[in-house]
Order: structure tokens, then sequence, then C-alpha cells
């Protein structure tokens, strides 16, 4: 990792693509700001957005670029338009959709970084199934509420 002395900055357009879970342009890696934070930003397809999860370790910033999202951080629902920005506390449960028509863009910081290498490790190592993801998604410090590997057990098993 490199030490963080120097500004870091990234060009309108530049970044490296992930395509895990859909495309994620990584525009500042935790490798360019000594493990500080990360930036990646996200198109989203109207109604898609992640199940509910908790990031262990990050702290998430958001900032809608186009579109119209919900957010949701511990039962509460904010809806923002294009300038509009949420700061997700670690260990809340959220998630966020978009409820536009449009495919909408969002910008997403996590401090630490490191959270934005999920996208790629999802595209690289193709997890089959619920329970892979889960495991990878440790790895990464975030947990799906309930576990994706959960929702595929009875009912009588996953309290067991």
């Amino acid at each position: 990792m490199k030490s963080f002395e120097q500004a870091v900055f990234s060009v309108a357009g530049a970044g490296a693509m992930a395509y895990g879970f859909g495309p994620h342009r990584i525009r500042i890696s935790a490798e360019d700001t000594g493990g500080r934070l990360g930036v990646f930003e996200a198109e989203v397809p109207p109604g898609a957005g992640p199940p509910d999860h908790v990031h262990d370790r990050e702290d998430e910033f958001f900032r809608v670029l186009s579109g119209r999202f919900a957010f949701w951080c511990n039962g509460a629902r904010v809806d923002l338009e294009a300038g509009g920005l949420i700061v997700v506390p670690r260990g809340a449960v959220h998630r966020f959709q978009n409820v536009g028509d449009t495919p909408g863009e969002i910008m997403t910081l996590v401090t630490p970084g490191g959270f934005e290498g999920f996208f790629g490790a999802i595209e690289a190592e193709e997890p089959q199934g619920p329970f892979e993801i889960d495991a990878l998604a440790a790895r990464f410090h975030l947990r799906f509420v309930p576990a994706l590997s959960a929702a595929l057990q009875p009912p009588e098993a996953v309290g067991a």
C-alpha cells in the first residue's frame, strides 16, 4: 500500500471498472490513500439496489449524482435526488434503491478504504450461491441481514 502524503485525484470518467453486482467505477482505492478511504460510482437501474446489509468497519457517504434514490438506515427512510447526500455509520443496517423510472447514479465514499475491492472480488471469484457470497462478503467486513445463506434454510434450521 502506498503512503498517503500527496493529493490523490481522479479526472472525470477515470477509474477502474469492476462488474460484480453491476458496473462500479473505482475512482480512488484504499491502495491510493494508505487505506484511509475508497471512492466508487455505480449506475443503478430503476428498482435496483442491494438488500439490507451492515458494514462492520466502514462509515459510508453517498452522493446522488443523477436520478432518485431511497435510503434506509436502521429503519428510517430518506428520499434523495441529484445533489443529495447521506452518511451511514458503520454498524447500521441499511440499503438503498433507485426509486426513479430511469437509471440513476450514485457516488460512494467508504472510510476506512478497502470495501471498494468487494465488487472486483465478486467479478473475479464468481461466487456460486448465497453461502459463497456471504463468505466473500465477510472478507470485506460486510454482512447481509439476514444472511443470504440463511434465506435458503428452512425456518426451523435458521434458529438452530
